[in-house]
């Protein structure tokens, strides 16, 4: 059983230098701890997932640099190709399973984003 994300949730990329704020605008009528309950759907670049600061992935053609540099970091803008997964299909929050704090999200250059703080600690979701 997992730990139910909300609005202000922590995330961190893999690749990124910072961690960043989910913001969730899925659904605004189900709270948890007087947040939004965020879904698998809150996964929007920009709109819900900030930049995690510098990117370090080699898989991101933003940071492979002509010789002799070869590679520095650059600036992150996530892609993100799919919803969370898994989320929790037994949980609907407006037609979307819940996002749980087990969930990952993958950026299309080779990060994983997972949830590092829920937002809140007092109500679980399978």
């Amino acid at each position: 059983m997992g730990i139910c994300v909300c609005m202000g949730a922590m995330l961190q990329c893999t690749f990124g230098a910072a961690p960043a704020t989910l913001v969730v605008n899925s659904q605004t009528t189900t709270l948890v701890s007087s947040k939004p309950m965020a879904t698998i759907m809150d996964n929007k670049p920009m709109a819900n997932i900030p930049t995690f600061g510098m990117c370090s992935c080699p898989g991101n053609p933003a940071t492979i640099k002509p010789p002799p540099v070869g590679f520095a970091p650059a600036p992150c803008v996530p892609v993100i190709p799919a919803p969370w997964t898994p989320g929790s299909p037994t949980v609907l929050v407006s037609k979307y399973p819940a996002l749980n704090n087990n969930s990952k999200l993958m950026c299309a250059y080779g990060g994983v984003i997972q949830i590092v703080n829920p937002g809140q600690f007092q109500t679980m979701v399978p």
